[in-house]
């Protein structure tokens, strides 16, 4: 990145390029190895040791010039009713801006349980990755898929429309969730939309998980997280700088909403927000912070913080996957009040 990094930082005992196990390549691409397996969609769910065969999947094409994706997720089984449909949730996947799919397979079992406990059709788009496509890319192909979703809901009765979401969906009850980095593109992809028509399509509320943000200066979570085993501070500042605009540092209000910016007007136009977070998350001050700026524009935010934790532990932890599932629930279950 452009400044240096601080004293601190530098005691980090971590490669993070070993952390992540991707090598930088000379035009600036990275090579990613050893990537987390990936799985097929589901759209005939057969039993598993996962108990996953209570929700369907399927790939919808989004851009093929981006080679970008929807992979939409519905619970196994759910008669139809006509007023009585599913809450729709639009859903960015973690991995730093840098890493992993719609496909991966820990995201994938995250939106399969999602969708069955809450139930709700789950929209989970893939976007381009960084470095060789810097933000905002990300976000545009965030807005895209919200597009996507608003000609599906104007084609409900021109026969062009989705089965499942024109059997199932309630596009008036829409929520926009993202887990890390997921986080960080739900936020900004909210802001965009705000000058978007959307309708039909009614956003209600936007969930963060742990959200991804950043800074110049060093927050006392980062500080005694340094070498965190999950997200150690030199693999924070690498994502950060493979993932910003060329010449950008942390100081830009992609990484740091804090900051001045085009941005800081239209948060107090956004919609009811719901943050969760851990303790043990070097990012917890970050998403504290967050969650001040939101309350000060008058956003309606739910804050959760929990005790212990990691950064992305829902993925790891049943137990707090759980927890994840509850929440949201509780979330989406309040918009109707």
């Amino acid at each position: 990145m452009a400044e240096s990094l601080s004293a601190t930082a530098t005691a980090s005992i971590i490669d993070p390029f070993e952390h992540l196990n991707i090598k930088l390549n000379p035009d600036g691409s990275i090579t990613r190895h050893n990537q987390l397996p990936t799985v097929p969609p589901t759209e005939t769910p057969t039993p598993n040791t996962n108990n996953l065969s209570t929700c369907c999947s399927k790939d919808i094409p989004l851009n093929p010039s981006n080679n970008t994706f929807i992979r939409l997720f519905k619970p196994h089984n759910i008669p139809q009713n006509p007023t009585n449909k599913l809450p729709i949730l639009i859903d960015a996947h973690g991995g730093g801006f840098i890493l992993f799919s719609a496909a991966t397979q820990l995201f994938h079992e995250t939106c399969c349980r999602l969708s069955a406990h809450l139930p709700a059709l789950i929209v989970s788009f893939e976007y381009r990755l960084a470095p060789e496509h810097r933000l905002p890319a990300a976000y545009d192909d965030a807005l895209e898929a919200l597009r996507w979703l608003c000609r599906q809901a104007n084609q409900i009765h021109g026969g062009d429309c989705d089965p499942w979401l024109k059997d199932c969906a309630d596009f008036s009850r829409c929520f926009l969730l993202g887990t890390s980095a997921g986080g960080n593109i739900t936020f900004y992809a909210a802001l965009r939309a705000l000058d978007s028509d959307l309708s039909p399509v009614k956003i209600v509320g936007h969930i963060y998980n742990q959200p991804f943000f950043g800074g110049i200066k060093r927050t006392e979570s980062e500080l005694r997280c340094v070498n965190d085993r999950i997200l150690p501070l030199s693999v924070n500042d690498l994502m950060w700088s493979l993932a910003l605009p060329e010449g950008c540092d942390r100081d830009h209000w992609f990484c740091d909403p804090t900051v001045e910016g085009p941005h800081q007007e239209k948060i107090r136009r956004l919609q009811r927000c719901l943050v969760r977070g851990h303790v043990g998350d070097p990012l917890i001050d970050r998403q504290k912070e967050f969650v001040k700026l939101l309350e000060a524009r008058g956003v309606k935010v739910d804050a959760r913080f929990r005790e212990g934790g990691y950064h992305g532990v829902d993925l790891f932890d049943p137990s707090k996957l759980q927890i994840l599932e509850d929440d949201v629930k509780d979330f989406i279950d309040a918009s109707l009040e």
